[in-house]
């Protein structure tokens, strides 16, 4: 129920899964009431870039930040990590255009952050209580917040693919179902659709390290397989927790999602925010009890 920080800084490399450049990020402690903010050098300068809905420059196949010209793209992963170990203060100096892909999960985050660890603040946590649905949608997609006295996520999935079809999850989420069943949910890709995401600027890193590959004659093209049998809804569910961080609080509250990606997450958000009756700030305090603020 305190807000949380990271021991120690915490310094991750990697290539950038859209990009193809290779790129580093040290996540640092930060005070109480920080925040998750986006510290990013480039061209011998650095703009800070507080992890916020307002912030979001685009949502093409990835979530991107973006503030006085220098962009950090695809930020989900990362945010869906932190958001999961309940970090609710740190620092992320990112030097490059993009967060590293890693294995395409959030898994190599939680790792990293769990070797130098977490630690309590004084400061209780606050939190985006939801008191009636939003919602919106797009013909089948569809995006949720509804009231709710836990924090859950629920998504559905429906491809044509033979490894895919339809696919549901639901999760309670807290720091250990997060690790314990979406943490490594996979990023996944179409095979067919690889060279025309390249000529678009995106894909360019990405490969079968850090995406489950899916071939046009309905197969896994990974050696090892999946790690779930619905490994794709589960990671569809991370990326959703990674995007909903973007509101700046924890939400309580379910979010449902069918069919929808990042950039109905995003519209979900300014939704959100658009209907100050639809939701009060909280804060827990030393006993764990929630108090209206």
């Amino acid at each position: 129920m305190h807000q949380k920080t990271i021991r120690a800084a915490c310094h991750i490399k990697g290539v950038g899964l859209h990009t193809g450049e290779n790129t580093a990020i040290t996540l640092l402690p930060a005070a109480e009431n920080t925040g998750v903010v986006f510290a990013a050098v480039s061209q011998g300068r650095r703009v800070n870039i507080p992890a916020r809905q307002e912030n979001v420059v685009r949502t093409t196949m990835s979530t991107t930040m973006g503030r006085e010209g220098v962009e950090i793209w695809t930020v989900e992963h990362l945010m869906s990590a932190l958001t999961g170990l309940e970090i609710d203060n740190v620092l992320i100096v990112v030097e490059g255009p993009e967060i590293p892909a890693m294995d395409g999960s959030a898994l190599p985050f939680v790792s990293r952050i769990m070797e130098v660890g977490r630690m309590l603040q004084a400061a209780p946590r606050s939190y985006m209580k939801i008191l009636k649905p939003v919602v919106v949608e797009d013909g089948e997609r569809v995006a949720g917040l509804f009231p709710s006295n836990a924090i859950t996520y629920s998504f559905m999935i429906e491809f044509s693919h033979s490894a895919i079809r339809t696919q549901s999850f639901k999760v309670h989420l807290n720091a250990q179902s997060f690790v314990a069943q979406l943490a490594k949910a996979r990023t996944f890709g179409f095979q067919d659709d690889v060279d025309l995401l390249k000529s678009k600027g995106l894909a360019r890193g990405a490969g079968l390290e850090n995406a489950v590959g899916l071939s046009a004659q309905g197969t896994v093209l990974n050696p090892e397989g999946l790690r779930y049998a619905d490994e794709f809804v589960r990671h569809k569910l991370l990326d959703a927790v990674g995007d909903i961080s973007l509101a700046g609080y924890p939400i309580l509250g379910e979010y449902r999602g069918i069919k929808s990606g990042h950039e109905m997450n995003l519209r979900l958000l300014k939704e959100l925010n658009s209907r100050p009756d639809s939701w009060e700030m909280i804060t827990s305090d030393t006993t764990d009890t929630a108090q209206a603020v």
